[in-house]
């Protein structure tokens, strides 16, 4: 905690002496996250900060604060909104608490495959959801793959729903993950993503759910021996921006912002593919028992959550919309 508060200060300190050198304008973007150095995304935040001082010609650059050192992701989207940082990434999952219509994007079995989920995220559905967040001072500005998140478990293998009776299952601070959870029977637990390990460890929870890189990166699979790939959702993460970030940019920075995240999302699509292929042979290699499972039961399961959505009519016009995205 002293640590993340002498950074915050240092953040605050820097800040207020933006533009003071030499008379031409600099000015340093703090972007912080919760992910391993390692992993996709951080990499192409490091080549979206490359890119970003080349196209400004040296007038903007970005400075990356990785690995939570800022704190969770529900607590740098509250940094975004006071102003305390420019910039982070978050799963869909937690900015739905923030921007309510974001949470269409984690129904279960919503997309029939990547091509589609690209098709809509790239699209102007896809768009009209950045948007929603600025209204909360959340200006969303691209989505980076999160692949598709399947169930990890310690103890017995998750073959069908049925397995799932009972168990505490780990997830975001998400209410379609939670209804998720329920509706396979199982005990949806809201952990922070750096408490997940000890809590694995501890016997707090039976297992959680997240996309291969991730269940990797995070070592969760050396107490997870078991991961079912039921890929019940295609969860994008989302670069967002604190509207006061935004706000004080001009134009011209504005257009070499969006220019150098629109490089890094095509950057972190192609690793992340690459890093999937190499997290399943990993974990694979260290014991893990890899399940494909018959996703129609798990689909067949949560019906009822997309019934409980369309009962509001522009939910269901938004769910509509997406399914017939072509």
């Amino acid at each position: 905690m002293k640590n993340k508060l002498l950074i915050l200060l240092s953040l605050l300190v820097t800040g207020a002496l933006v533009g003071c050198s030499q008379g031409k304008q600099h000015r340093v973007i703090k972007l912080g996250h919760g992910l391993d150095v390692n992993h996709s995304v951080h990499k192409a935040m490091v080549k979206m900060g490359e890119d970003l001082e080349e196209i400004s010609g040296g007038e903007l650059t970005l400075e990356i604060y990785p690995s939570q050192q800022l704190g969770t992701e529900r607590e740098c989207l509250e940094l975004l909104q006071i102003g305390s940082l420019d910039m982070t990434k978050v799963s869909v999952g937690v900015l739905e608490n923030f921007a309510p219509k974001l949470r269409v994007l984690g129904l279960p079995f919503l997309f029939r495959d990547k091509e589609h989920c690209f098709k809509v995220l790239d699209g102007p559905i896809g768009q009209q959801l950045l948007n929603e967040g600025e209204k909360y001072w959340l200006k969303g500005l691209g989505y980076y793959d999160a692949g598709s998140r399947s169930f990890y478990t310690m103890t017995k293998p998750v073959n069908t729903p049925e397995d799932l009776n009972g168990m505490k299952i780990r997830v975001m601070e998400s209410v379609t993950a939670m209804d998720m959870v329920r509706n396979f029977g199982g005990s949806p637990t809201p952990i922070s993503w750096g408490e997940l390990y000890t809590a694995l460890q501890q016997g707090v929870v039976d297992g959680a759910e997240n996309n291969p890189p991730s269940f990797y990166l995070s070592r969760h699979y050396e107490v997870c021996k078991y991961y079912s790939l039921d890929e019940h959702t295609m969860l994008p993460d989302v670069l967002v921006a604190g509207t006061q970030l935004w706000e004080s940019l001009s134009e011209q920075q504005r257009k070499w912002l969006s220019e150098a995240v629109n490089r890094s999302v095509s950057y972190q699509r192609k690793l992340w593919a690459e890093s999937e292929k190499e997290a399943l042979e990993a974990v694979q290699a260290a014991g893990v028992e890899v399940i494909r499972p018959d996703k129609e039961p798990f689909a067949e399961k949560v019906a009822p959550i997309f019934e409980a959505y369309k009962e509001d009519a522009e939910m269901n016009q938004l769910i509509e919309s997406i399914k017939n995205t072509r």
